[in-house]
């Protein structure tokens, strides 16, 4: 394409940017209209993701995922140490990008990785604050996985073995702002009162993402303290809610410009590792992670740094309690490999799922989300059986748990199984409560490791 063909798209997409274009669909460019979307019922089943970090910053792999900005901008001595002595003089962070290679990566082998998770959704770094496009974006000049390092679509092989391997739905990350951009920064300088970063980058980028991958997840981030009014956010959610090939299951999250997190979009994260301490009133989704101190993968992390099995167990049964989603976070390395203790974790969630996921999948909040009496005890509700799930995180040392907010509505019509064993004995208290005995299982009976669920019908 020509210099002065690109000159006339660039004047268009940014005159549409800047248009609030009554949509034909029954959702307008506004937040009252976009935020009375009904959330498609998938998600909220779901319960359980996979967030995938990946991308030039897994080459330096040091710190974070932020590490261009921290050596850069913020000039943090770790990092500037770290450069000083293990580069020469002159390297920049665009010299990473060809060491970014993927030569170990198998998109087949994350995708059975992340079934054998038990999750239900991924959502995969296409593009991170550094700019560099997980895909062949057109608007991404040599700063792209197709033009530079693999010199492959690496998102295009992820969607492929998804949806060839079945039961995985698509998410994709993508971020609004670029650090670096000079034509951000410029808007930036200016007080965003011009777009031409959104126009010439932004959302032709998002458009394309979603005509060329159809993700059900559209997971945006980094507004770059620019307001939603910047990104026209209003304007391409009502397109993709109205018109886009994924209009009827796209499910969008917060994170579209300065105030909207935790306010406006299809449901709230409100803020890395969030988890409320009571129930939200609107569907929410605890991004985290498994390394406590990066989303990208890290060669300088510690042992302590990793979450503990109990600990991501914990997280996803207080989270799906609270009425969330979980979405955990794996880093792989710049060759491609889902390092063997995110592997492991995945498993081990897994194995836990595999017993325990009626528990889990397609519940709702109960009246109670926590216990009253005892603690470390969290409830779910299953509809589709009638039954209460108490979740007990600790297993009781005197062999019976108390649990005193089911009310029993008698001895032929309540039942307790312990979820992988079976029927359990129990007694009613007064004036409310229950009181299960626990069989006296050795560690190799145990239906599972790390927390166990009783299902409880005929209750109250």
């Amino acid at each position: 394409m020509s210099g002065r063909s690109w000159v006339v798209v660039l004047m268009v997409l940014m005159v549409l940017s800047l248009m609030e274009v009554r949509s034909a669909g029954p959702y307008e460019p506004t937040w009252e209209s976009i935020d009375a979307r009904p959330l498609p019922e998938w998600f909220d089943q779901a319960k359980f993701g996979i967030f995938i970090h990946w991308g030039v910053f897994s080459v330096p792999s040091f710190g974070s995922e932020w590490f261009w900005w921290y050596w850069q901008k913020q000039q943090l001595q770790p990092y500037v140490d770290f450069m000083r002595s293990n580069y020469p003089p002159g390297f920049t962070y665009q010299d990473f990008a060809p060491q970014f290679t993927a030569e170990f990566f198998d998109a087949k082998e994350w995708v059975d990785i992340f079934a054998s998770s038990g999750a239900k959704y991924i959502v995969m770094t296409t593009k991170h604050h550094e700019g560099f496009t997980l895909w062949g974006s057109k608007t991404s000049w040599n700063w792209n996985a197709v033009d530079v390092g693999p010199k492959r679509d690496l998102v295009a092989e992820v969607v492929d073995a998804l949806r060839a391997k079945g039961g995985l739905r698509l998410g994709l990350y993508h971020s609004l702002f670029e650090w670096f951009n000079p034509l951000y920064l410029k808007d930036a300088a200016g007080g965003y009162n011009t777009s031409y970063f959104p126009a010439a980058k932004t959302l032709p980028e998002l458009y394309d993402l979603v005509a060329r991958y159809r993700p059900e997840v559209l997971w945006s981030d980094g507004d770059g303290d620019a307001p939603d009014s910047y990104w026209n956010s209003t304007g391409f959610l009502a397109w993709l809610y109205n018109d886009s090939p994924v209009r009827d299951t796209v499910v969008t999250n917060d994170r579209w410009g300065l105030g909207t997190i935790c306010n406006h979009g299809g449901y709230y994260t409100c803020a890395d590792r969030y988890l409320p301490g009571q129930l939200p009133a609107r569907k929410w989704e605890n991004c985290m992670t498994i390394d406590r101190k990066s989303w990208g993968y890290r060669r300088n992390a510690q042992l302590k740094d990793f979450l503990t099995i109990e600990q991501l167990i914990t997280t996803l049964v207080q989270t799906v309690a609270l009425g969330g989603n979980l979405l955990m976070n794996v880093g792989p390395t710049h060759e491609g490999v889902i390092p063997p203790i995110f592997q492991e974790r995945l498993g081990q969630v897994g194995g836990w799922l595999a017993v325990n996921g009626e528990a889990i999948y397609h519940t709702t909040p109960w009246r109670a989300q926590n216990d009253s009496l005892t603690p470390h005890v969290w409830y779910t509700y299953g509809p589709q059986k009638k039954a209460v799930y108490a979740i007990l995180l600790d297993w009781p040392d005197s062999g019976a748990v108390v649990l005193g907010e089911p009310l029993a509505l008698g001895s032929g019509a309540t039942q307790v199984e312990l979820l992988g064993y079976g029927p359990l004995p129990w007694r009613s208290r007064e004036p409310s409560g229950v009181s299960v005995q626990l069989p006296p299982l050795t560690i190799n009976q145990m239906p599972c490791q790390w927390a166990w669920a009783l299902r409880l019908t005929g209750v109250a």
